[in-house]
Formats: structure tokens, C-alpha cells, sequence
């Protein structure tokens, strides 16, 4: 969240954090990380509990008890709820990039490479730049179909739709493509209506990242790691169909390890 505090702030959006640790805990830990957004501190979890995000496997009477699931909140000026981000796993959260792509449609430049064939324009990017074990991300295409020119959307008969597959790696979860809605188009010459996407459009697909015992063996000397794909498609235009094409997509991303340092004994529960 602080990495993507002033891109948030650039969208209206303001950043504040809330959990179970008092107030001297969270000043020491703001302090230490230079985290420059509110951490509120909601001892005894009252808070966390009318939202009903209380991590009810904690066992009672232990150091653990009362913490929430994580959860995050995007609130609108009216003060209602636009999204919610929720995993059950307390070690997963979403990453602020991902919402700042999806919630916000703020353009993401980071692990961005740029590929021009003789149908279309694509743009593949990563919302993060550097994750951690857990982090749930988003991986974008955004295409850009030349003139006349049309790709098949998932659900067509008889042609090659277009597909975007992910090398399967052990260490990370990949997620359904989400596709946008397409538009049917009638082909005169051989009188079918098909479904296709023109001009602009994107695709998003969600990844998560293993704990850092689980892809260790991703990671090179520089705790870099890489995910690899393919886009695949068959464009047409108002005359023919062209053949099949597959363009070999790559993102490398920083690893960074989490956060083990504790708080002084005297401030720990």
C-alpha cells in the first residue's frame, strides 16, 4: 500500500490500515517500514468484529486472537462500499496495483513490453513490480486491433477464438481469464453472425504468488522470477482470414521477502 500510496492519492483515493495491535505497536512499526499512511489501532477488536472479519481459527486466549482476515475496502465519497477484497488465507492479500488496474483503470507500466504484429498492437503488463509470498496480482493485455481487422471471443464456432495461456509452473496460482464483452459481426459473404472483438480491448487474468518456501526454485540470484505465456489468435478481415498466430508473452517481476523483524519485547502481546 505504500508503494502505490501516491498513485492512489493521484486518483482521490486515501489510504488508511486497521488491525488489533495498539497504538505504541503500530508507531513502531510505521516508523521503521516509513509508512506515511494512518494505522489505526483497534484493541480488542470491536471494529474488526461489527465488519465480521474476525479470524475465528485463532484460538481463544492466545497472542493471535483477534485478528481479522485480511480484507480490503474500497469506500466511494458516499461512504458505501465499492469493492471488497477478501482472502480466507490470513498469509494472501490482493496488491494495491491490482486494484489501482481494476477499481481505478489506472494504466500499469510495470513489467510492460510491447509487441507489434502485422494484425494488432499488444501491450502486456504486470500491476506490481515486486510482490510478495501470497500476493494476489494482475497480469493485463491490452490490444489494439488494426484497421478492419477482427479476432474471434471465446464461444465461436468453427474458428480459432483467441486464448491466452500460462505456462504451468509449480509455486503460482493463475486465475480465469477475464475477457471483455464482445459484439456479433455479420459476415456476408458466407452469411454467419460471429462473436469477435475490434479495435481496442484488454484482458485481465489474476496471479498468485506461492510462500517463499514454495518458489524458491523460481527465483534467480537476484530474487527475480519470471512467468511465461501465450497469446494465441486468428484474425480476419472483410476479405480473409489469416493464419493462426501465437505470440510468446513474459513477465519478470522482484521477489521481495516478507517482514520478520519484531517489535520490542516490552510492546509484544
Amino acid at each position: 500500500m505504500e508503494r502505490k500510496r501516491e498513485a492512489l492519492a493521484a486518483e482521490g483515493v486515501n489510504v488508511a490500515a486497521i488491525s488489533y495491535d495498539n497504538l505504541q505497536t503500530l508507531q513502531h512499526f510505521a516508523e521503521r517500514a516509513d509508512i506515511k499512511f494512518p494505522l489505526l489501532s483497534d484493541n480488542g477488536s470491536k471494529i474488526i468484529r461489527e465488519y465480521g472479519i474476525l479470524n475465528e481459527s485463532a484460538t481463544k486466549g492466545t497472542q493471535y486472537y483477534g485478528i481479522p482476515h485480511p480484507v480490503e475496502y474500497l469506500l466511494g465519497p458516499d461512504r458505501k462500499i465499492r469493492e471488497k477484497y477478501f482472502e480466507p488465507n490470513y498469509r494472501d492479500r490482493f496488491t494495491a496495483g491490482s486494484v489501482l488496474v481494476r477499481q481505478l483503470g489506472v494504466p500499469a507500466g510495470t513489467a510492460k513490453h510491447n509487441v507489434q504484429t502485422d494484425h494488432l498492437k499488444l501491450s502486456a503488463w504486470a500491476s506490481d513490480s515486486i510482490v510478495r509470498g501470497g500476493n494476489r496480482f494482475a497480469l493485463g493485455l491490452d490490444i489494439e486491433l488494426k484497421d478492419l481487422m477482427h479476432v474471434y471471443s471465446p464461444g465461436v464456432e468453427n474458428y480459432i477464438a483467441i486464448d491466452w495461456q500460462m505456462e504451468e509452473v509449480e509455486g503460482f496460482t493463475q486465475f480465469e481469464i477475464e475477457y471483455p464483452e464482445s459484439h456479433l459481426l455479420h459476415l456476408p459473404v458466407i452469411d454467419e453472425i460471429v462473436p469477435v472483438y475490434e479495435g481496442k480491448f484488454q484482458l485481465l487474468r489474476d496471479i498468485m504468488i506461492g510462500q517463499p518456501n514454495e518458489v524458491r526454485h523460481l527465483l534467480d540470484n537476484e530474487n527475480k522470477f519470471t512467468i511465461r505465456g501465450t497469446l494465441k489468435y486468428q484474425a480476419c478481415d472483410d476479405k480473409m482470414c489469416y493464419l493462426p498466430i501465437e505470440i510468446p508473452l513474459e513477465w519478470t517481476l522482484d521477489f521481495e521477502q516478507h517482514d520478520r523483524e519484531r517489535v520490542p519485547e516490552l510492546l509484544r502481546r
